[in-house]
């Protein structure tokens, strides 16, 4: 079973920059598909970004395409998602999560694929 901490989060201007990572421990990261969510208060939490077991192939939501990055280091057992060009409808609680799909290729799209979680990190952009 894997842990997952997110790091990074804060308080920005619109405009800006943050950079979150997820570290995991426990288990090598190499064995799950990872993605990010996030929940603003009053909402559901919906998948913004996600990553396939060895990097290769990625999915975004339409409403962040272009302006954030997901990548990851399996060696550092770390997952990053580069948030550009910030919004103040991007703020939220970010959340890292994992996928233990057997299939290398596969890219969660949705929530409902993920099983382990981490406790979230606040992310707030100003307007």
């Amino acid at each position: 079973q894997v842990q997952l901490v997110e790091s990074g989060g804060g308080l920005v201007q619109a405009g800006g920059s943050l950079r979150l990572s997820c570290a995991a421990s426990g288990r090598s990261l190499s064995y799950y598909a990872m993605g990010w969510a996030r929940q603003a208060p009053g909402k559901e939490r919906d998948s913004v970004a996600g990553i396939s077991r060895m990097g290769d192939r990625t999915h975004y939501v339409e409403s962040v395409k272009g302006r954030f990055t997901i990548y990851r280091d399996n060696a550092k057992n770390t997952v990053y998602l580069q948030m550009d060009t910030l919004k103040p409808e991007d703020t939220a609680v970010y959340y890292c999560a994992a996928d233990p799909t057997s299939n290398i290729w596969s890219v969660p799209a949705v929530v409902r694929y993920y099983d382990y979680w981490g406790q979230g990190t606040q992310v707030t952009v100003s307007s």
